[in-house]
């Protein structure tokens, strides 16, 4: 059953960093939310795209052909097989949308990277 959920409320109260939350889903895709700063690491996600919607400060994702700007309330998707480097200057908070077949950090395992049993675990 459904029921109402504050995303930006959710992202506000996780104290790790780069370390996502499933709050969500709907079909084939998880909704997440995280707090991030500093860069993740350059990577893509081969098979699936990538939604980053910004709910609380701002986010450049570099792209090999240059870099993405992102404010609160600006969304972009990251097309599948694409390299990315999500990078925040100051603490950004975000919801991401990705299909629940999408690894953290694509083929590429840093420190950072998180497993989906990691994500899952509650707000």
């Amino acid at each position: 059953m459904s029921k109402v959920v504050s995303p930006k409320n959710m992202a506000a109260s996780l104290v790790e960093l780069w370390s996502p939350r499933v709050i969500g889903e709907v079909d084939d895709a998880y909704i997440k939310v995280a707090k991030v700063h500093g860069s993740l690491a350059w990577h893509a996600h081969e098979d699936e795209d990538e939604l980053f919607f910004i709910l609380k400060g701002h986010l450049r994702i570099e792209l090999e052909t240059g870099a993405v700007e992102l404010g609160e309330g600006e969304m972009f998707i990251v097309p599948k097989g694409v390299r990315h480097n999500p990078v925040a200057d100051e603490e950004c908070q975000l919801l991401l949308i990705e299909r629940k077949s999408t690894l953290h950090t694509g083929t590429v395992a840093t420190e950072r990277t998180r497993s989906l049993e990691e994500q899952l675990r509650p707000v």
